[in-house]
């Protein structure tokens, strides 16, 4: 090692020093009592509460992004090959500061690819643009906004990527850029999310797309030209995930949070509404009173009751069994699995809705966003953003591999929260949903064979229930416009006695061998983001 290579490598190992001291300086002041017990199961050898402890704090830290800038290891340089000769033309929206300008050209020229200006006296539209292409080479091109850079690499990032891309687009991650050249917010992007993109548009701006070259003088590209020539690549194949930061923003489209599903409910389909329970009829009482100012048409109730002993629940059953809702009765040990399946053996209705006794109903059309997802021919199993009693998420969509097993997104944040780029407020395909309340095809749940009673009696069968069905082709969904509050196993209680966390073993490594969960990477989720926090934070 030269004297040079040396000075660089002690200065860099310094660096990363003093940022890790300053993380966790940062995050001991933020919340010093929350620090000190994450230590405290470090020191009990409790490696994954630790670790997932430690994620959240840490990440809270303004020096989080610059730490993991300097952990990440520099990529070797694409090896020469074919994809050298990929043709790349970007189209620079010229709207924005002259210095601006000069920043994104400068940037394109440093990466040695040809570039054309929109909005300059030579290329007033798009359309001048796109007709100087030489488009006998095939070109993919990148919009870049004003103000923007490329990454050092970028261009042959793309190119090694390019040649196995079958889609219209290849997008990859970002992050914000001050004029001092400091980085912040990165974006950590999913795999292609066609639902997300409706209301978050993740893609312009940061992508390469290609388009036919006959369709290009028929395209309408007035106004946000760069949106436009996105979309049209997109109906030309769908997008592909370049999993790195290849852009350098200075500012991105806001997501936009959907609009109420509006539209009469009057042809909607009949629902099975299936609610387990076991005394506790306050809990289940709050619930049937919120079915009832349901605004659906044709709703069917099946509670299923397994040994309730208090004598106020015996009567409560037999009183609404009188006013017409069915009451099964499922003796035994507790078994979520095989309870729901036999009540979904009695259902009448087309659609079936999985509900705990603890849900409580906060608007009358929460059922209606839910079905009219769940009638989709792509879609399977379709879950509710639910809260906990204080208002804060706990539940917006679950992730896979979140410390070896599934986890719900988003939780405890607040719903008129940022959050990860307003991911728990816009409605997504995610890997599953919690049966707390989810709505699914009659058809399809019995398709798959329904939960599994064997392996998975009480905890993860959701989770597997949705994988199988993803498998299947009826991906899940997120609905966030369905808002329910819930009093997360209040009635059942939770498994810390020796045989409820021997049994919650049991079906944590069931999920591990069925699901991989130990190394899966969520397509919805990240590999730079934490796999032990259920919040989306950058992995420290």
């Amino acid at each position: 090692m030269t004297y040079r290579s040396k000075e660089r490598f002690l200065g860099r190992k310094l660096a990363l020093a003093t940022a890790t001291l300053r993380v966790h300086l940062d995050a001991f002041r933020i919340a010093p009592a929350a620090y000190a017990a994450a230590t405290w199961w470090r020191i009990r050898g409790k490696r994954v509460r630790s670790k997932a402890r430690f994620s959240m704090l840490l990440s809270r830290s303004p020096n989080a992004y610059r730490l993991w800038l300097l952990r990440r290891r520099a990529l070797p340089p694409p090896v020469p090959s074919a994809s050298e000769k990929v043709a790349i033309v970007a189209l620079v929206d010229a709207r924005g500061e002259a210095d601006a300008l000069r920043r994104t050209v400068g940037s394109l020229r440093a990466e040695g690819i040809p570039y054309y200006v929109v909005g300059d006296a030579r290329h007033p539209t798009v359309a001048h643009a796109l007709r100087e292409i030489a488009w006998e080479a095939q070109p993919w091109l990148l919009p870049i906004m004003a103000g923007d850079r490329l990454a050092d690499g970028a261009v042959a990032a793309y190119r090694a990527a390019i040649p196995a891309c079958a889609a219209g687009v290849l997008y990859a991650d970002d992050d914000l850029v001050t004029r001092a050249g400091k980085r912040r917010s990165p974006h950590f992007k999913p795999q292609w999310n066609a639902e997300l993109f409706e209301h978050f548009d993740f893609l312009t701006g940061a992508c390469v797309l290609r388009l036919d070259p006959a369709a290009v003088d028929r395209l309408c590209l007035d106004g946000d030209w760069a949106a436009g020539l996105v979309r049209a690549a997109l109906a030309g194949g769908g997008a592909s995930h370049l999993p790195r930061i290849l852009h350098h923003r200075h500012a991105r489209p806001a997501p936009c949070r959907p609009a109420p599903i509006v539209g009469s409910v009057r042809e909607m389909p009949p629902v099975s509404v299936v609610i387990p329970t076991r005394n506790r009829h306050d809990l289940l009482k709050t619930c049937l009173e919120g079915l009832s100012r349901t605004a659906y048409p044709d709703i069917d109730v099946i509670l299923v009751d397994n040994d309730s002993d208090d004598p106020d629940t015996h009567a409560f059953l037999a009183a609404i069994a009188c006013d017409g809702v069915r009451v099964l009765h499922h003796p035994g040990p507790f078994n979520y699995s095989a309870i729901n399946n036999r009540a979904v053996r009695e259902t009448r209705g087309t659609m079936l809705c999985l509900l705990n006794n603890d849900i409580e109903i906060l608007a009358p059309n929460w059922l209606q966003h839910l079905v009219v997802q769940a009638l989709r021919d792509e879609v399977g199993a379709v879950g509710a953003q639910l809260h906990y009693p204080d208002g804060r998420i706990q539940h917006a969509g679950v992730v896979l591999g979140i410390c070896g097993g599934a986890a719900h997104a988003h939780r405890l944040v607040r719903p008129e929260g940022e959050g990860y780029f307003h991911r728990h407020a816009l409605p997504q395909f995610v890997s599953a949903v919690t049966a707390a309340a989810m709505v699914v095809q009659r058809d399809r749940f019995l398709a798959v064979g329904g939960f599994d009673e064997q392996e998975f009696p009480v905890a993860f069968n959701d989770v597997d229930l949705c994988m199988r069905l993803n498998r299947r082709g009826w991906q899940s969904l997120y609905e966030p416009r369905a808002q329910l509050l819930h009093h997360e196993s209040v009635s059942r209680g939770f498994d810390r006695d020796p045989a409820g966390a021997a049994r919650l073993a049991r079906e944590m490594s069931a999920l591990q061998r069925r699901w991989g969960t130990l190394t899966y990477l969520d397509p919805f989720h990240h590999p730079e983001l934490s796999r032990y926090s259920e919040t989306f934070v950058v992995g420290l």
